[in-house]
């Protein structure tokens, strides 16, 4: 295990350290940070392409998190010289490309700085206690290059400890110089360096993993490293193979928020006394797993869109139900699995997934396909803030197809397969055999031929807003899910609210509530609450001592206007989803309740 200052963990993609040294590397890169206090990263590059026409580019995303980001409106003062130091011309056709005219086809050597302010696990940030570095967001690059291998010298802020935490190898001798075989490599390895702590590390199938973080606030360290274990000992279990040399958790400052990588990931980690409840501890463990499991499905087990990429625009897949929502499926599993949830847990994370795709209006009008395929435009849980939203999350219809999808493996072989035998064999199939993801056509084949029987009813779910058979599906697993509507509220008028100082908003209205019916939509002020001034308190103790069929009335303020709006409090009648064992399972139900909520145990 390499820790401080040569911590670095190895892909399986690596050449050989004889066959880097019988390569040119044409890209080589300095990275330095002195200007930290102004939020500047200084960028040097070294190009021997050798070409009279050279077009750099900004990425326009970073893999893993699928929007697009204005990383090139933080480069600042670029210049371009050649091998004698002599300056070149350029101009930028686009915002993200500067075009070089290189006459003399020598090597090229180009500077520039990047402002680096957005603390995300998608960005670049910088100040005096911490530099966080998402590749993609400093590294140009030319597009004849994106194959090839490159070269970064990082020099850490002179106030800091030499420690740089990053998932990429260093030169053989070579200190602080680390080698990518490719920019998808490079794009896929975040540096994080600073006020940084390491945790106490372990090893699974002889591998180190390490926990390093930024100010970590109080919690039980050697506790928290102890369940991490469990988890990636859970979660390789199910591939069986470890496909890295190194892991590391890179935890980037408290936040919200992770992004996985091929062999480390990037986490935005909030501890402290919420990481001591148990409910906040299940949540950060589901986290942890999840981005975790995201090394094999997203980053070897994959869809043919998600790489080699195209950093200049966006790359949609339909699949991201399978990539994102099947991830959050196995961070339960993992998490039951290795005894850091019990099945009452379990069963409530479903029931969440349920209640949030079913009990919004989105799910009559998007498909979990066009949710996957759409999330540029959408964002991840899909549109936000519109009046009435016809878009869904994957991340709630994807775990349940994916149970619905093992329940229906497991009933059709009597038990005997599983959708980890599905995983297992394009893990092994398509990313070690074939070298390549898989298409949707070949993804559905795969889990037919190991369900031994066609699977249209399933992809039709996924493909379509045809509404599940929740029962039939569930039962196959042993267990019930309540599907019936009941009344949850007797004095519903529809509105979300929010209180900001002395102001109450309206964020957003339910559809064919009784306020919309009204006319009332998100982004209004409510001024009074059945004449008494508004706040959340007033609100809501109307809403208490009023059933259905009472009287409201609010003042309002929206655009300028005021007005005054009556609404007639109806009931809010809405599906549970509650889900329990099956009381009197059949001998299969039995059985796959138990290996399912049992594992290998």
């Amino acid at each position: 295990m390499r820790l401080l200052s040569k911590l670095t963990l190895s892909f399986c993609l690596f050449l050989s350290t004889g066959a880097w040294a019988q390569q040119l590397v044409n890209m080589q890169y300095s990275v330095s940070m002195e200007k930290a206090a102004e939020h500047l990263y200084h960028v040097e590059l070294t190009n021997k392409t050798h070409l009279q026409t050279l077009s750099f580019k900004m990425c326009v995303w970073t893999p893993g998190y699928y929007q697009l980001i204005n990383f090139a409106g933080a480069v600042q003062n670029f210049t371009v010289a050649d091998a004698k130091g002599n300056p070149l011309k350029f101009d930028k056709p686009t915002k993200d490309t500067w075009k070089v005219t290189n006459p003399a086809a020598g090597d090229v050597k180009i500077t520039y700085d990047v402002k680096a302010v957005v603390p995300f696990v998608g960005n670049v940030y910088l100040d005096e206690t911490r530099a966080y570095i998402t590749p993609g967001g400093l590294f140009m690059y030319l597009e004849q290059e994106l194959r090839h291998p490159v070269t970064i010298k990082m020099k850490p802020y002179s106030k800091w400890k030499d420690l740089v935490a990053t998932g990429l190898d260093t030169l053989k001798g070579q200190y602080h110089i680390y080698k990518a075989a490719n920019f998808d490599v490079l794009y896929d390895s975040p540096f994080l360096m600073g006020e940084l702590e390491v945790l106490p590390p372990f090893n699974v199938q002889n591998k180190p993993h390490n926990f390093i973080g930024y100010k970590l606030p109080a919690f039980d360290r050697q506790a928290f490293m102890d369940d991490l274990k469990k988890i990636v000992v859970t979660g390789s279990n199910i591939i069986g193979e470890i496909p890295y040399t190194h892991y590391t958790f890179l935890s980037i400052g408290e936040g919200g928020g992770g992004i996985e990588h091929l062999n480390s990931t990037s986490l935005s980690f909030s501890g402290g006394e919420g990481f001591n409840t148990p409910e906040a501890r299940k949540r950060l463990y589901n986290f942890i797993a999840h981005e975790y499991f995201h090394h094999y499905n997203v980053k070897r087990i994959r869809p043919v869109e998600l790489g080699p990429f195209d950093y200049s625009k966006e790359n949609h897949t339909n699949m991201l139900w399978v990539s994102e929502g099947f991830t959050v499926y196995y961070e339960y599993m993992i998490t039951r699995h290795a005894d850091l949830m019990n099945n009452e847990d379990m069963f409530g994370d479903f029931q969440n997934n349920l209640r949030n795709y079913e009990n919004q209006p989105g799910h009559l009008y998007q498909s979990a396909t066009q949710a996957s395929y759409d999330t540029w435009d959408d964002g991840p849980n899909g549109r936000q803030g519109d009046d009435f939203n016809k878009t869904i999350s994957y991340y709630d219809k994807g775990p349940i197809l994916g149970l619905m999808l093992d329940f229906n493996i497991r009933h059709a072989t009597q038990n005997k397969k599983t959708l980890d035998d599905v995983m297992r064999l394009l893990y092994y199939k398509y990313y070690k055999k074939l070298n390549r993801g898989f298409t949707e056509q070949e993804f559905r084949n795969e889990c037919e031929k190991m369900a031994g029987v066609p699977l249209t009813e399933v992809f039709e779910y996924a493909s379509t807003v045809k509404p599940p058979d929740y029962p039939k599906y569930f039962a196959y697993g042993g267990l019930a899910v309540d599907t019936a509507t009941k009344v949850v509220s007797e004095s519903w008028a529809g509105l979300n609210v929010r209180q900001q100082g002395d102001t109450l908003r309206i964020n957003t209205v339910a559809y064919k509530s009784p306020a919309w019916d009204k006319g009332i939509r998100g982004r209004t002020v409510i001024l009074t609450v059945d004449g008494s001034p508004a706040t959340k308190d007033v609100l809501f103790k109307a809403f208490e001592t009023k059933n259905t069929g009472d009287s409201l009335t609010l003042g309002l303020l929206k655009n300028g206007e005021k007005k005054d709006v009556t609404i007639v409090l109806g009931r809010l009648r809405e599906k549970t989803f509650k889900i329990t064992p099956l009381p009197n399972p059949d001998k299969l139900q039995a059985a796959i309740f138990k290996s399912w909520t049992e594992g290998d145990r």
